[in-house]
Parts: C-alpha cells; structure tokens; sequence
C-alpha cells in the first residue's frame, strides 16, 4: 500500500531521527511503499489558521522557551563552530536516511493534492498532537480528503490536558481519524473523554524493533575504550548534574555528555570528560551501547536503555506542577514496564539504584507483546 507519513525528523533531536527511522522501517517491513509529507507552511492561509495559537498558552510557552534558547546561544558565540559541526552532522544523516522519503508541499492547498497520491496517510507518534500545533491542521490529518483512509500511529498529546477552548476542535479531528492509537495511556484517556473512543495504546515506534534488531538496523561498533556513563540531559537542573558527577566520582568513571543540546547551560561548558559534537543519532546509540550506566532527563534515551539493556536512571526534566510537563510518556513506558524504580531526582543515592538488577527477561516479554501489539493494529488499520 502506498502510504503518507506526518512524520517530523527535521529538526536537531536524536531521538526524533531514531523514532522516524523505526517509523519507515517498520512500515516498509510490513510490505508498505512510504513517503514522508513534509508541509512548507507557506502562504496566507496558514498564517490566518495559525493566529488563534497566539492565544494558546501552552504555544506561547513553547514560542517563550525557543526565543530564549536562540538568545542564550547568540550571547555564547564561542560554541559556534561546535554547534555548527553539529548541525553539519544532522544535515549529513538527513540526506543519507530520509531525503530519499520527501515529498514537499509548500502550501496547504498542495498538500491536500498530495494526500490524493496514497491510499492512506498515517499521522505518526511523538508530540504532534500537541495543543500549540492545533491551527497547522498538518499532524492531525484535516488535510486529508474524507475519502482517504487516516491512521494515527501511538500518537502523542504531549500534555495531560486538553485547553478548555480547544476540546471541540480536537474531538473534531479525533472523530475523522478511522484508525486513533496513542502513546501514553494519558492520551488514551484524553481520546475517550472527547469522542467516548476506546483507544489502543502503543509503545513509541523504537520499541518495535529488540536488541538484537536494532543492532542489524544500526551495527554496532565499539566508540570509546575507557569505562564511562552517559550523561545525557535536555533540561537545565544543575542539581541533576552535580549528583550524576558525584556518582562518577564513586564509580571512577569518566562521563560522556553532549552539550547544549537544547540550551546554553552555563554549567556544561566544563561538565563531562568527552563531548563529541560531531556524533550523529548511529554513533550516540552506540555510545549508549557502550556505556557502563546510563543517566538521563530524555525519554527516547529511556527508550533505549531499557532496548539494550542498560543500568539507567531517568529524571524527570519537567515538574509536574507544570501544565506544559511532557513527563506523562515517561509515565506510561516506566509504568507499563515496571520501571518506575529508576526513577529519580536530585536527591536520589545514585549509588544504591543503579545497580539494581533489573529483570529483563520479563521487560522483553513485555516489549515482546507492545511489538507484536503495534504490528496487529497497522496491519488491521492498513487492511485492504
């Protein structure tokens, strides 16, 4: 079957390239031929749709956050030519894994012709449900002809509540969706509460593939020689990092980390012992793979470590007092798995819970079922 993806890769996230590489392959091993919309977001009808989200909290926020981060990398022009050797190595991964996948659509008016080339469009996992992306009416498929059949694929709110005055909006294009599965039993939740669906709830399209798979998918291949942990951390809590550089010390192990990821942390200029800025999403899984522990505030990063088998922890990078947390996700995979035991905080003793045993005959066993889970539901939303 010939399918369209609403899939988002583009920008400079790891565990974004890893998840739309999962996406693709899952797809085309299921006997799918897949292209991946991309929406240019051009013209005056997008920009007249998008004014409403001006008074959307949650978008202001997010607006909020990335003016601020563009700020603090301009006042620190002395990491630069790092982040550009970043940036050059994303652009790299780009053109040799999903280049070959897009089709662009500039206007809305193109992508809607575009939608008439598939004989479905599958609205893919992560936060594209997100309220703050409500006016593009791209990931929620109101593009997409009535005619056409429209999938969503563990998709993700990214919140734990709806807005009040977006309720009827986001019940409309839930009840035009054939086939609706979430990501978080959160979103499952929000589904039922909106339309009264009973919605699936799937794992993130990375769980779909084991250990031995993803080494087939991506070789692995041995980065460092000396012991180390991976520190890998999106937020900005420097009590996070003074307990992950306390329990290095214990261990006496050097600390791999990637810096300013998504923010100038001040801090980060002289955490870690090895930095690279030049590790693309292949060399930093096997990084991870590599990795004596593993501690992180990243969800795929999660993801990841329970996939190989890692001692790992995970903070949570937002509070839960926050109405924009993005914690629920992390919820439901440590929920569902019975992981919830590595989960800490600032003053969690490091050194007791990360050499807990973890059973991982039972966390495949239950992958084992999530993947065969996200398999049946494609197969019977694709079904001919």
């Amino acid at each position: 079957m010939k399918l369209g993806l609403c899939l988002k890769y583009e920008q400079q996230n790891y565990g974004s390239k890893l998840q739309a590489r999962a996406t693709i392959l899952l797809f085309e091993e299921l006997g799918h031929e897949c292209k991946v919309i991309h929406y240019g977001k051009a013209g005056l009808w997008f920009k007249l749709k998008a004014l409403p989200r001006l008074f959307n909290r949650t978008f202001r926020q997010d607006k909020l956050v990335e003016w601020n981060i563009a700020r603090s990398f301009k006042q620190h022009p002395e990491v630069s030519e790092e982040l550009q050797l970043r940036r050059k190595t994303f652009k790299d991964y780009d053109k040799k894994y999903f280049d070959q996948y897009e089709v662009y659509g500039a206007k809305y008016v193109d992508i809607q012709r575009i939608a008439y080339d598939y004989e479905a469009i599958v609205t893919c996992s992560d936060q594209l449900w997100s309220p703050s992306g409500l006016g593009t009416n791209f990931y929620n498929l109101m593009f997409v002809p009535d005619s056409i059949n429209k999938v969503s694929f563990a998709s993700s709110f990214g919140v734990s509540q709806i807005p009040s005055f977006q309720k009827k909006a986001t019940a409309k294009y839930l009840r035009r969706i054939e086939h609706v599965s979430c990501r978080e039993n959160r979103g499952a939740e929000i589904v039922k509460e909106l339309t009264g669906r009973d919605v699936p709830v799937l794992m993130d399209p990375v769980f779909a593939f084991n250990k031995e798979q993803w080494s087939n998918i991506i070789r692995e291949e041995k980065v460092y020689d000396e012991a180390y942990l991976l520190c890998f951390l999106l937020g900005d809590t420097i009590a996070y990092r003074e307990a992950v550089k306390a329990f290095a010390i214990q261990k006496d192990l050097k600390i791999v980390t990637l810096r300013f990821l998504d923010q100038y942390v001040e801090y980060d200029a002289n955490f870690g012992d090895i930095a690279p800025y030049d590790a693309d999403p292949n060399r930093l899984l096997n990084i991870l793979r590599g990795a004596k522990y593993v501690i992180t505030d990243s969800f795929h990063i999660c993801a990841f470590s329970i996939i190989m088998h890692k001692q790992f922890a995970i903070f949570n990078r937002y509070s839960d007092s926050n109405g924009s947390s993005k914690n629920s996700r992390i919820d439901t995979v440590c929920g569902n798995l019975n992981l919830n035991d590595r989960r800490v905080n600032a003053n969690s003793k490091l050194v007791d819970i990360m050499d807990r045993p973890i059973d991982w005959g039972k966390v495949d066993n239950a992958l084992a079922e999530y993947a065969k889970k996200m398999r049946e539901y494609l197969n019977q939303a694709l079904k001919k």
